[in-house]
């Protein structure tokens, strides 16, 4: 059998002909370039993904690929395992302090959503509220029973409605008056809708309110609802 004087040199000098024709010929140094920092991208990743350390048993120069992940089993990690991501603190002070908080209690250890508000509202009024529910909860509840309060607000005039009771004008006669409402039968319509959902309450014969404890889940739901 014929074996070439160089030995073993033969096949580093065909990837180095490889190499140089890819670039000579094909004059595309971009492309090359961009095949090397993916490269170089993906080898970081890999090191990332292993804290910088082999695999046990692999050799200094044997190549590996990080694992994929697990199926959802339904497990979450303790909190402690499980870290919440980097936010400014000084941007996302609420968040913040959110977090910060989330491990006290063995309802919010899994998350929490918030609802917070300090106003004070177009007739001179102050309204402040916090409200907090863990994340848990709220996933695995039944949502179905909220849907008289969504569906309570699901109509224009009503949102303009309860827009109006917010500004000051509490009297059935003045909120007849306008005109954007409707007749005298479809405000009393849409004001019992509202009641029945505990939107607005009434705090006086033929006067109706938004009770202070909606006032923030209700702007809170109108700022959610910003896209």
């Amino acid at each position: 059998m014929y074996r070439s004087p160089r030995g073993n040199r033969t096949r580093p000098l065909v990837r180095f002909i490889g190499v140089t024709y890819y670039v000579c010929v094909t004059r595309d140094y971009e492309g090359l370039r961009r095949k090397l920092d993916a490269l170089s991208d993906r080898v970081a990743q890999l090191e990332a993904a292993h804290g910088g350390a082999r695999p046990p048993g692999a050799k200094e120069s044997a190549p590996y690929e990080a694992q994929p992940p697990k199926p959802d089993d339904g497990h979450r990690p303790p909190p402690d395992e499980a870290q919440p991501p980097t936010l400014d603190a000084e941007t996302f002070w609420a968040l913040h302090g959110v977090q910060q908080r989330l491990a006290g209690d063995p309802s919010t250890r899994g998350g929490a959503v918030m609802i917070v508000g300090s106003l004070t509202l177009p007739n001179g009024g102050p309204v402040a509220w916090h409200q907090i529910a863990g994340s848990d909860g709220l996933l695995t509840s039944d949502w179905s029973d909220q849907a008289l309060s969504f569906s309570a607000l699901g109509h224009p005039v009503r949102l303009e409605l309860l827009r109006h009771i917010l500004a000051g004008v509490h009297a059935t006669a003045d909120l007849a008056e306008v005109t954007a409402l409707g007749t005298t039968g479809q405000l009393h319509h849409h004001l019992r809708q509202l009641l029945a959902a505990g939107w607005v309450r009434q705090s006086g014969r033929g006067s109706y309110e938004v009770p202070a404890a909606r006032v923030v889940p209700l702007l809170a739901c109108l700022t959610g609802s910003w896209r």
